[in-house]
């Protein structure tokens, strides 16, 4: 049995406010001096971004679809006790409360926040927009906190309330509703994070821009919102029957420490902290590369991952950087693993919108006006550096691109009738599915063993 004090920030609905609430709890609790572990539901890369800046250590994912129910208490442990015990977690949800996936596997609410607020018996804060609501709110907050037993609605913080008046008038209502009113934040402009195509803009790419939005969302988090009856309700969560995920249990090293080098900086900014654990636990030397300012690969790299993130808001600078390209294309050359998904895939095309890009996979990608998101369950179509053939994982997509497959191409997973999606070509593997592998950790270590044995060959013949 495990004591973290913990707390679930969730809304009615997306765009209720609750990134902003969440990240500004983080950061006033940090500013207070406490060490706060930040988490994320569902698969979101760009969210935990911003929770990071806030709380100086990463933010970390978790989903029952993506890992498995039965790893989201121990990876929620992993978060809170590593590197150093937290004082208090702060968990942000997904969508509304109770939307989670929708797949004919799974029962309605699955991987939804409620479902995570139930694994962790944590007590759940709801982000209402009480800017275009009197009264209502309380019918609104009482159906949340009555709809599902199994969830335990600790408060609200009521978001962008215009003014005195107005906030007296939801905290009434409220009382009745008998739900604490934890906080009221007004509306302010100046708290508006950027958009673009996939949503807010991430953290990485805004650097001090995001550090001063951060910054002042813990200020108006702090003079909004009762912090003491937030720890409270943080502090009343039950211990948790589990213990905390361990990648060392879940692979072994691999011999020779084989150098992988993984994409990072602006352009690649989504990634699991977990898969990078796994990685290590395997028995690799990671090292992170920035394909916007390294112009080459680390010396003696021996594999290669290229996770997600915005190329395309990049594609002239990485496309200029044309050493990198042609290392990473020699890399592939020589047969080196390499494993890419989604922005990654972009990058290993010939092109991205007619822009040259490294030229590992003889397809065009381009733009696409149509958004392409959901969870996937997926079949590896064959063998390659990832997976054998017929292993079966989970994952998702989350893309405005499309690619051209060349005709005969072999793909690298199916989760439908009509075509395989992704490309396998030799010791390549890439492909628009986003994968956790805490919950498919043989990924981890069939990669890198891979990329031990593909060392040792090259030291064998020199």
């Amino acid at each position: 049995m495990t004591s973290v004090p913990r707390v679930v920030v969730a809304a009615p609905s997306s765009n209720a406010g609750k990134t902003s609430v969440a990240t500004g709890l983080i950061a006033a609790l940090t500013a207070r001096g406490l060490t706060v572990s930040p988490h994320k539901v569902g698969p979101d890369y760009i969210d935990p971004g911003y929770h990071g800046l806030a709380a100086g250590r990463p933010g970390r994912n978790l989903d029952p679809w993506l890992v498995g129910e039965e790893r989201v208490a121990p990876l929620f442990l992993r978060g809170a006790l590593h590197p150093r015990p937290a004082d208090v977690a702060v968990v942000e949800g997904v969508m509304g409360l109770f939307d989670g996936a929708v797949h004919p596997s799974v029962e309605p609410g699955f991987a939804s926040t409620a479902h995570v607020a139930g694994l962790l018996r944590a007590p759940v804060v709801l982000v209402v927009d009480g800017s275009s609501q009197a009264r209502s709110v309380a019918a609104l907050v009482h159906g949340f906190a009555t709809f599902d037993p199994g969830v335990r609605l600790g408060g609200v913080v009521l978001n962008r309330v215009g003014s005195d008046r107005h906030e007296a008038i939801l905290r009434e209502a409220l009382a009745a509703a008998g739900v604490p009113v934890l906080g009221a934040v007004r509306r302010m402009e100046l708290l508006h994070t950027p958009s673009r195509h996939l949503g807010l803009i991430p953290a990485a790419e805004r650097s001090e821009a995001a550090l001063a939005t951060v910054r002042r969302l813990g200020e108006v988090v702090a003079s909004s919102v009762d912090l003491d009856a937030v720890l409270a309700l943080a502090r009343s969560a039950p211990p948790l029957p589990a213990r905390p995920w361990d990648p060392a249990a879940e692979v072994a090293p691999a011999p020779g420490r084989p150098r992988i080098a993984v994409a990072g900086g602006p352009a690649f900014t989504f990634g699991y902290t977990e898969n990078t654990e796994l990685l290590e636990a395997a028995g690799a030397e990671v090292v992170t590369l920035d394909p916007l300012r390294d112009e080459a690969l680390p010396a003696g790299t021996s594999g290669l991952v290229v996770g997600g993130g915005f190329p395309e808001v990049h594609a002239a600078e990485l496309s200029a950087n044309e050493r990198l390209r042609a290392d990473v294309a020699a890399l592939a050359e020589r047969g080196a693993p390499v494993a890419a998904e989604c922005a990654g895939l972009l990058y290993l095309a010939r092109e991205l919108d007619g822009i040259p890009m490294c030229g590992v996979l003889d397809v065009a990608t381009a733009m696409s006006p149509r958004l392409t998101l959901g969870y996937r369950s997926a079949v590896a179509v064959g063998d390659s550096v990832l997976a054998p053939a017929g292993t079966r994982v989970r994952g998702h997509e989350f893309h405005r691109t499309h690619a051209d497959p060349p005709a005969g191409a072999l793909g690298a997973w199916r989760w439908s009738a009509d075509h395989p999606e992704g490309f396998v070509a030799g010791s390549v593997h890439a492909s628009y599915l986003h994968l956790h592998w805490a919950g498919s950790p043989q990924l981890a270590q069939r990669f890198v063993t891979t990329c031990a044995r593909r060392s040792e060959s090259v030291r064998a013949h020199r």
